[in-house]
C-alpha cells in the first residue's frame, strides 16, 4: 500500500504546470512515463519493457550499463524477486520535443526504494531519457541515472 501512495504522489508532481501548454507528443511521453512507473509498482516486467525500444541502453545509478531491453528485463526481474517492495519512480520535470527529428529529451528526478534485511533503503537523484518515435509511438531509447542521495544500510 505504501508503494501506491508514493506512486500517486509522484504522479501528481509529474503533471505539467497549470496553464502550461503541452503538445500531444509531450503528453504522450508523460503518459508513457506514468505507465512505466505504474508497471514497476506492479512488478510487471513485460509492461515496463513495452515502453522501451529493442536496443534500449541505460547507465544505471552504479555506473554499470545495460545494453538491451532484454537485459533490462532480467535486471528488473532479479530486483523484484529479491525485494518484494522494490519501487522506482521517475518524475519528469521537463520534456522537450526535437524540431530536428522524431526524438525527445526528458529530464527529471528519480527515487528507488526497497527493504533489505537491515531495514529501509532509498536512493535517488536526476535522470535524462532519450525518446524516439517509432511507428507513431514514443519509446525510451536510452536513459542515464545519476545518484545524488542514498539512505539506509549499504549506501
Amino acid at each position: 500500500m505504501k508503494n501506491v501512495f508514493l506512486l500517486a504522489g509522484a504522479l501528481l508532481v509529474a503533471a505539467p504546470q497549470a496553464g502550461a501548454q503541452v503538445t500531444s507528443d509531450e503528453a504522450e511521453i508523460r503518459r508513457t512515463r506514468t505507465e512505466s512507473n505504474q508497471a514497476i509498482a506492479r512488478h510487471d516486467v513485460p509492461a515496463v519493457l513495452a515502453t522501451m525500444v529493442e536496443d534500449f541502453h541505460v547507465s544505471i545509478s552504479t555506473g554499470a550499463f545495460r545494453s538491451s531491453r532484454a537485459e533490462m528485463g532480467e535486471a528488473f526481474a532479479t530486483r523484484f524477486k529479491e525485494f518484494e517492495d522494490a519501487l522506482y519512480v521517475r518524475t519528469p520535470t521537463t520534456v522537450e520535443i526535437s524540431s530536428a527529428g522524431p526524438v525527445a529529451s526528458e529530464i527529471g528526478e528519480w527515487v528507488g526504494s526497497w527493504t533489505t534485511a537491515e531495514g529501509p533503503f532509498r536512493t535517488g537523484g536526476r535522470y535524462v531519457a532519450y525518446w524516439k518515435k517509432v511507428e507513431g509511438k514514443w519509446l525510451i531509447h536510452a536513459e542515464l541515472y545519476v545518484p545524488l542521495f542514498c539512505e539506509g544500510e549499504g549506501c
